[in-house]
């Protein structure tokens, strides 16, 4: 750690043991079993027709809206524009996501106080998706504060704050993510919400390991689309294990989309005895899925 960061960080504790906010999210999650839906914001400076989208969702089937900033390390919409957009539009609590890839220190505090002022209550910290090689000659990551310093940041700035749970199946990263998510959860992380898994086992053993960190926890749901979509998510994204009877069941489905919607029902009903929640993330902007997949 630089010593230049020691009475930094000193500072941000007193102001969160201070300032004890309240997260309405997490108080949700203790009462009751709790489903936010993730949003990406689109590629260019015109949310109408993604606002008209959300706004047709039912919103009695849940909480609010998850938004993710630059996925896959791509260029879209300011997360934060967008939330503030999604609030007043929809009506419904919007949850920012904060990267420490696409922010320096000085950036990510501006960030938090204008999210507060806006009134948004609640943020997810995380490192952020790494940045393609081949597009490293133009895009450059960040990353001048860690996501544990992230997270004191956003409590400093009265923020209820959650964190990513990222096993890494390709790598079996169980072990290290659960003594991460245990630092985060001392650093003031207050719930997390975890990559997307496909089988009653893999979130049987993440509810397992996440348990002893002591903050709720939100499974994360991403509807397979077609078997290419399966295959990609397998082969290609990292974090995210797609079984190979799963991708077979996809393969062999005369309606590969009602298949995905059928598996992530079943792992929504399941999960609802694991876990505090459940983050449904509709892939490539289909939130027509959402009311399928929601409704009982």
């Amino acid at each position: 750690m630089n010593p230049h960061d020691v009475p930094f960080l000193d500072s941000i504790r007193r102001a969160r043991a201070i300032l004890g906010a309240v997260c309405a999210l997490q108080q949700a999650l203790k009462k009751a079993f709790t489903v936010t839906v993730e949003v990406v914001p689109p590629p260019g400076s015109d949310p109408e027709s993604l606002l008209e989208a959300l706004s047709s969702l039912n919103p009695s089937l849940f909480y609010g809206f998850s938004v993710a900033t630059n996925p896959v390390a791509k260029a879209h919409m300011s997360a934060l524009a967008l939330c503030t957009l999604v609030s007043r539009k929809v009506r419904k609590p919007a949850i920012l996501h904060c990267t420490t890839r696409d922010h320096n220190r000085l950036s990510l505090q501006g960030l938090l106080w204008g999210a507060r002022a806006l009134g948004i209550e609640t943020v997810l910290a995380a490192s952020g998706d790494t940045i393609a090689y081949r597009f490293r000659y133009r895009n450059t990551a960040v990353r001048d504060l860690d996501v544990f310093g992230l997270v004191e940041l956003a409590r400093a700035a009265g923020l209820c704050t959650g964190v990513v749970f990222d096993p890494h199946p390709e790598t079996d990263g169980l072990k290290r993510e659960t003594e991460r998510l245990k630092e985060k959860a001392a650093r003031g992380a207050q719930f997390a919400v975890t990559q997307p898994v496909y089988t009653r086992e893999a979130a049987e053993q993440i509810a397992e390991a996440t348990r002893p960190a002591g903050v709720p926890v939100m499974l994360g749901i991403l509807p397979l689309r077609t078997p290419r979509h399966a295959r990609f998510l397998h082969e290609k994204v990292s974090g995210i294990s797609v079984p190979e009877h799963i991708r077979l069941r996809m393969e062999e489905a005369t309606d590969p989309v009602a298949e995905g919607i059928s598996l992530s029902k079943t792992l929504l009903e399941e999960s609802r005895s694991m876990f505090a929640g459940a983050c449904l993330m509709p892939p490539f902007g289909h939130y027509e899925i959402v009311e399928r997949i929601l409704a009982s």
